[in-house]
């Protein structure tokens, strides 16, 4: 080795880590994911993201500012992903919703990621210190609800959907549907077996929708 080369050997021994926060923000994020807000401590997350906790601090305030720009990361990186297709205008109301469900299965049980929903997983065993962290996730998870009740009263209006369809239930059942999903794929399901469950809810669609037609007559 020559003189130069290991001069530039040093240097660069001595030269501190480029902090990137996108990569940071991915591994913060799967450890909450994996083992929830209050079980992930900051040790736990300076080792996994192999900053200092200078550095955390710094650029997140806290522990719980570091999960706050976590569930972000996974909204836009995630959630997005499937939410997109609520915005396409190509495909009948029941394709949507059968696409928009794989493609929250997908997500749910990807080999890359912890399984299930990381805003039900990170949820899972809060105390009342963390009220503020718990009502955040609970109305971020809530969004997902509300984004297919306005999906659904944008296809009343265009005549995709009958006017008399409830929209409010019609998403509250997919959101229970998204989080039995969810907890089907903590304890193992696969994605095969939680498309099965996808097909049986698409061939039962026509008569879901009738069935809000029912139960406001019957009031």
């Amino acid at each position: 080795m020559s003189t130069e080369q290991t001069a530039l050997v040093r240097k660069s021994r001595g030269r501190p880590k480029q902090f990137d926060r996108g990569t940071a923000l991915s591994k913060a994020l799967n450890l909450f994911w994996r083992h929830g807000y209050e079980a992930t401590s900051l040790a736990d997350l300076v080792e996994a993201t192999g900053a200092k906790a200078p550095t955390l601090y710094a650029e997140f305030g806290n522990k719980e500012g570091l999960f706050r720009a976590a569930v972000e990361h996974y909204l836009k990186n995630f959630y997005e992903k499937s939410s997109c297709l609520l915005s396409r205008t190509d495909l009948s109301v029941e394709d949507t919703v059968g696409r928009y469900l794989r493609a929250i299965v997908e997500l749910f049980t990807d080999c890359d990621t912890p399984s299930g929903c990381f805003m039900i997983s990170a949820s899972s065993g809060m105390s009342s210190s963390s009220a503020d962290i718990a009502e955040m996730l609970r109305a971020r998870h809530l969004s997902q609800e509300r984004t297919l009740f306005e999906y659904f009263e944008k296809k009343k209006e265009s005549g995709d959907l009958t006017a008399v369809t409830d929209s409010a239930l019609l998403a509250k059942y997919l959101a229970c549907t998204i989080q039995g999903f969810s907890v089907q794929a903590r304890d193992g399901a696969s994605s095969a077996e939680l498309n099965r469950l996808i097909d049986v809810v698409m061939n039962l669609w026509p008569e879901l929708t009738k069935a809000t037609v029912v139960s406001k007559a019957a009031h």
